[in-house]
């Protein structure tokens, strides 16, 4: 079986009978709360400036999942007290239309950050519609100019899931300094952005994927475990380090036994969870970060983009 939203389900009760849920990784807890920052801090941008930071999300097509995804960003950028502008386009845009859409996004002072949902039909090439935005709205973190920024080291807007990563690693392990980490993965939406913060982070960095031999040996030694294959419970418990904290990116849909579908990560929760000291749950781990951490971006973007400068924790 694999992990829910609920941190106490499937979780062993311990000899006295309580339920012990001390290895789940709560992503759905640690979003709420950075939200509720970022709603504060929004607070005290409009104050200072006036205005309210923007976020433009453009989404082609009528994809389930996406517009799924594009209302609950919707939602959350209003709640936090941002503008939300979205844009919806049929699936028959062209990629000439959709790129005079992103730079007309690109030259309004209302618009912070813009997004476009992935993705695109087949006749938008992706990487023309990420360079043609702004690398100062780029709130994905996906713009070249970001992502080598990035890789030196620099100021730059960083992707959303990694950064959501990073910041869960550091609320329960402190410190990542020396810890060897392993990113399963190479994408560059999760896998190599996600190696760049843990070296930042002055871990040892492994980058392990499909051509990898000794997958599993390679696995076993690592300190932190960051699946990011979006291959179902590829990794099981025994690939894990006893006492490893596992961050489980994957989010597959599958059909259970009984014939239901259900969400599962890349990692196989149950065995995996019986040898991590933690690990984060599918849903309820990863997922509600990528939100939370686009909100940060949008109201960050902002705050580069008019020279305001709020602390964490500031309110006026």
């Amino acid at each position: 079986m694999s992990g829910t939203s609920s941190t106490n389900s499937n979780t062993p009760p311990n000899d006295e009978g309580r339920v012990e849920d001390e290895k789940i990784i709560d992503g759905k807890a640690f979003a709420a709360g950075l939200r509720g920052r970022v709603k504060s801090r929004v607070d005290t941008f409009r104050t200072r400036t006036g205005c309210a930071p923007g976020l433009a999300v453009v989404l082609v097509g009528e994809n389930p999942a996406s517009e799924v995804y594009v209302r609950n960003k919707a939602r959350q950028t209003r709640e936090a007290g941002m503008e939300s502008f979205e844009h919806r386009l049929p699936d028959t845009t062209s990629e000439k239309d959709l790129l005079a859409l992103v730079d007309r996004l690109n030259r309004d002072p209302s618009v912070d950050g813009i997004l476009v949902q992935l993705p695109l039909p087949d006749q938008i090439r992706a990487d023309a519609v990420i360079a043609t935005i702004d690398p100062a709205k780029d709130v994905d973190g996906f713009h070249t100019t970001n992502a080598g920024l990035l890789a030196i080291g620099g100021d730059g807007l960083v992707p959303c899931t990694p950064l959501g990563c990073a910041m869960l690693l550091e609320d329960r392990l402190g410190d990542l300094s020396g810890k060897h980490a392993l990113v399963l993965g190479r994408s560059n939406i999760v896998g190599k952005p996600m190696a760049q913060l843990l070296l930042q982070k002055n871990c040892t960095v492994t980058i392990a994927h499909s051509r990898t031999r000794d997958l599993a040996g390679q696995c076993k030694q690592a300190e932190i475990l960051v699946a990011a294959t979006g291959r179902p419970r590829m990794v099981p418990g025994e690939w894990i380090r006893p006492g490893a904290t596992v961050i489980d990116v994957g989010i597959n849909r599958i059909v259970d036994e009984s014939g239901k579908n259900r969400l599962v990560g890349d990692v196989d929760f149950e065995s995996a969870r019986s040898v991590a000291a933690g690990i984060t749950p599918v849903p309820g781990g990863v997922g509600p970060m990528t939100i939370a951490c686009l909100l940060h971006n949008t109201l960050l973007a902002a705050c580069r983009r008019r020279g305001v400068e709020i602390p964490e924790g500031s309110a006026d």
